[in-house]
């Protein structure tokens, strides 16, 4: 089974079992969620000998998919199954480290004259990137390191990729954004307070740029909105989306902590979210750079939520007391992310690790929101 396969099973939330043959500390620290997946681990060194006493564990007449790193152990302990007379014996093509880097396209919605929005979803991570089309030119937002996805999805729609955008120096994954940039022959964007040790050249995303993408002159316009990261920038695409990179999210807020600077930017934290936001349309819909639950995605795989709802029902945005909110922000974090200060790194341009380092870089969840547990 592929990963595109596996992910569209979680989306359209049908029904899976998983055997998950990595060991309890890798499992346990990130696995595949799915709606409807009932998992178990079983260490592959568990299971060298045979399979004969966890068949038990394994329920018969149910589609079973066999998971570990890299998928060499899951071929053969689904060979095993299979000997041992279980049907619908799958493994994962690729292993963990397919699943991760698999992004699945959602549309959001249509543009004015003619555009499109679309939402890259990559369920391995938590991970969310975005691609406006119009015209036949398009622009990627927070675009990830498996570049070759957005390129065949604009080519496919006949779209010339103009620009690509980060919203802030991301510390949970590599950015594609350049390398991107670089291959399309598009202009590279990212906040200049964000790109003060980057070592390469850029264009400064700053708020009062408009940048258009096609003939039809869908806006993207940024917002400075600053607290995950001193330079944190969001966009207003088309006067209706919110695009807000990782300072908020469906059911959570963003952490201040990835640069070691939280007690300095949880002020910023703050006034992003309980001023800025608080002045834009409440008809927004919010589109983050990120989830960290399975409960975040909607009914077609999307994960977007209406402006007006959060300030209802997220957490975050409703800590009425300051130094409540500094607590909270500042105290009792999720793990941060694996490699984050390498990650930070590459992302300047300061080095560039071989592609099989990136990929153990970027393993397991991404860890950007203050309640992702």
């Amino acid at each position: 089974m592929s990963a595109a396969e596996a992910a569209r099973m979680v989306i359209n939330r049908e029904e899976l079992f998983i055997l998950d043959v990595r060991n309890y500390e890798d499992f346990n620290n990130w696995h595949i969620e799915g709606h409807r997946f009932d998992i178990v681990n079983i260490p592959y060194f568990e299971l060298l000998d045979g399979v004969e006493d966890v068949l038990e564990r394994i329920p018969d007449g149910r589609k079973v998919l066999v998971v570990c790193a890299k998928e060499g152990s899951s071929k053969f302990v689904a060979e095993q199954l299979t000997e041992a007379g279980r049907t619908s014996i799958y493994y994962l093509r690729g292993g963990m480290k397919a699943w991760s880097e698999h992004l699945e396209p959602v549309k959001i919605a249509n543009l004015k004259d003619g555009g499109e929005l679309y939402q890259f979803v990559r369920l391995g991570k938590g991970c969310l990137s975005y691609m406006v089309l119009s015209g036949g030119e398009a622009a990627v937002v927070d675009t990830l390191r498996m570049t070759e996805a957005f390129e065949s999805f604009a080519r496919e729609r006949g779209a010339v990729i103009k620009h690509t955008i980060d919203t802030h120096l991301h510390a949970d994954h590599i950015s594609g954004g350049k390398r991107l940039a670089d291959r399309e022959g598009a202009q590279y964007w990212l906040p200049p307070k964000d790109g003060q040790e980057v070592a390469f050249p850029y264009r400064r995303l700053e708020e009062g740029e408009i940048i258009t993408v096609g003939t039809e002159v869908i806006r993207i316009q940024p917002l400075y909105s600053p607290g995950h990261t001193i330079g944190s920038t969001s966009l207003i695409i088309d006067d209706r989306f919110l695009l807000s990179g990782d300072i908020l999210f469906v059911e959570s807020i963003g952490r201040p902590d990835l640069a070691g600077l939280a007690e300095d930017w949880v002020g910023d934290l703050r006034d992003t979210l309980y001023e800025r936001y608080m002045e834009l349309a409440p008809e927004l819909t919010v589109l983050p750079a990120h989830f960290g639950k399975l409960s975040e995605l909607g009914e077609r795989g999307e994960v977007s939520a209406l402006l007006s709802d959060l300030y209802e029902r997220n957490p975050g945005l409703n800590v009425e007391d300051e130094a409540e909110f500094r607590r909270l922000v500042t105290s009792n974090l999720p793990p941060q992310p694996n490699a984050y200060q390498e990650i930070r790194q590459i992302n300047m341009g300061k080095f560039i690790p071989t592609e099989e380092e990136q990929r153990d870089m970027e393993s397991g969840p991404n860890r950007c929101a203050i309640h992702d547990h």
